[in-house]
């Protein structure tokens, strides 16, 4: 909800976040960040994502690292389901 996750295909930790929503990692609001000879996306320079993943949240805001989908759900607003 209202939220983008940057990433790049090579980052351990991006395929850890994404490994953590399972099937439902297909869902996620992601933008690859990286082409295939690792160089940064237009796209995300201009974004000025500069480390992965990186959260960035309706505000403005952003967050860096792996986060929990209790985490996300708390800042984006989400019910996460029972």
């Amino acid at each position: 909800k209202d939220a983008t996750f940057y990433g790049a295909f090579w980052c351990p930790h991006c395929n850890e976040q994404k490994r953590i929503f399972g099937n439902s990692a297909r869902l996620l609001p992601y933008v690859e960040c990286s082409t295939p000879s690792r160089q940064s996306t237009p796209e995300c320079a201009q974004a000025g994502i500069t480390s992965y993943p990186t959260w960035e949240f309706s505000d403005g805001t952003r967050q860096t690292g792996v986060l929990s989908p209790e985490a996300l759900a708390e800042v984006t607003g989400c019910t996460l389901p029972s």
